[in-house]
């Protein structure tokens, strides 16, 4: 093949799908998995602190350091084997250690992450995980006497996956350790590939669950709200019904109702959409271990069904109903802005014609003005020209009278012409 230029990304991108490979793991053994939030705009956190933190965690058992734009990482850190990812909003740790622990669930692996340096963590705890690897009975019984033992029964979930290739279990409940916990009964056949994609697959599961929960308390919140709101929309609505004494003031009220509605899904819009996807991700990362029933008990997924889908829907019916009102909000102020618009029309065209009204008035007022002038200037023209004709009407024998009533007719005619030269030419 000729020589050719690679886009400068290929190689980036082409690595990007090998970048976050599953565990490798042996039973028995354990995992302690972490997942940590910044508790304000996650998404905008300084993610510098993340690889400062992990850092830190190196430095104390002299792990080398990832590279500098690193967003994962994997490597030894004393006994056990350290995987870190870093996520949109969360950063996860995950420790792993081979070998049958002293017991089930036994604390010593967390001895891993000091409490000093969690308690230096860039942000919170939002789930913890500890899974109990096992290779698995030869009897289902002793699997289900073990369960029975470690779980609670009314929030049990327990299922074989992957065509059997294990049983994994959990309830769901924070331990009086702080944890998740998890066992996995490993069947003497799977390898260790498959083993670390089911951890895998149950820490991706309780982190994703945990985010999309953080959606239901902004829920509850903004459904309060609404509540109020809706009242005084409903209030403003039936006040658009009669007849409105201050339309303007209803409409400055319906835009503040629109306005408060179009901020609080601006804030929660980012919220509800992680929402989503991380619920999506949940049953999408329980649809790949192929479950199947374990003794009658109830799938990881008819857990969530029961417990966790309800709480989805409330999220969505709240952001639904949060849009609908906001819409509806709008639609209102539309319709009495029409009618404003309506309403000032019928003033502004009762304005003109009484404009009009006055204007012809006006005009007849001038007219009659203009009429009164005429007889006005020509007195005074006829007296005028009377007084410069008398010595010559004297001497032709034409008495004052008859020379007034002779001049009467062309002077009023010269000056009703002149005036109205006037203002025709004013006009």
């Amino acid at each position: 093949m000729p020589p050719i230029d690679d886009h400068p990304l290929r190689y980036a991108l082409a690595n990007e799908l090998h970048a976050r490979p599953f565990p490798v793991l042996s039973s028995p053994g354990q995992a302690a998995f972490l997942a940590i939030k910044h508790p304000v705009d996650a998404a905008k956190r300084d993610r510098a602190l993340d690889r400062a933190h992990l850092i830190a965690l190196l430095d104390r058992h002299g792990a080398p350091h990832p590279p500098e734009d690193a967003t994962h990482y994997t490597g030894q850190i004393g006994k056990c084997h350290l995987k870190w990812e870093q996520h949109t909003e969360f950063v996860t740790y995950s420790a792993f250690l081979d070998g049958q622990a002293e017991r089930a669930f036994d604390p010593e692996i967390w001895e891993v992450f000091p409490e000093d340096w969690l308690a230096a963590a860039p942000g919170a705890r939002i789930t913890s995980a500890h899974i109990h690897i096992a290779n698995a009975p030869k009897s289902e019984a002793e699997i289900a006497k073990q369960i029975d033992r470690w779980f609670l029964p009314e929030s049990l979930a327990v299922s074989q996956v992957l065509d059997a290739a294990a049983v994994i279990a959990g309830d769901f409940r924070i331990t009086p350790q702080g944890h998740m916990n998890f066992a996995l009964f490993v069947n003497p056949k799977t390898g260790p590939r498959r083993i670390g994609r089911v951890v895998q697959r149950i820490c991706e599961i309780e982190t994703y669950k945990a985010m999309s929960m953080l959606g239901l308390p902004r829920a509850r919140a903004i459904s309060t709200r609404m509540g109020a709101v809706d009242r005084d929309l409903a209030a403003l609505l039936d006040d658009m019904a009669g007849d409105l004494a201050e339309p303007d003031a209803t409409l400055g009220k319906l835009l503040t109702i629109a306005a408060d509605l179009e901020n609080q899904m601006a804030r929660a819009s980012f919220r509800f959409g992680a929402t989503r996807a991380y619920e999506a991700l949940v049953h999408q990362r329980i649809e790949v271990l192929r479950e199947t029933r374990f003794q009658g008990r109830q799938t990881f997924a008819e857990f969530m069904m029961r417990r966790f889908d309800p709480t989805m829907r409330t999220v969505q019916a709240t952001e639904s109903r949060l849009q609908q009102m906001t819409e509806r909000a709008y639609r209102a102020g539309d319709l009495l802005r029409t009618r404003v618009d309506v309403d000032r029309s019928a003033q502004n065209q009762a304005l003109l014609e009484s404009m009009d009204k006055r204007a012809a008035l006006q005009l007849r007022l001038q007219k009659t003005v203009e009429g009164l002038s005429v007889v006005a200037i020509s007195y005074y023209a006829v007296n005028l020209m009377v007084y410069l004709t008398t010595p010559l009407a004297e001497q032709a024998g034409i008495s004052k009278t008859i020379l007034a009533s002779l001049l009467a007719l062309p002077v009023i005619a010269a000056v009703w012409l002149i005036v109205r030269a006037i203002r025709r030419k004013v006009d």
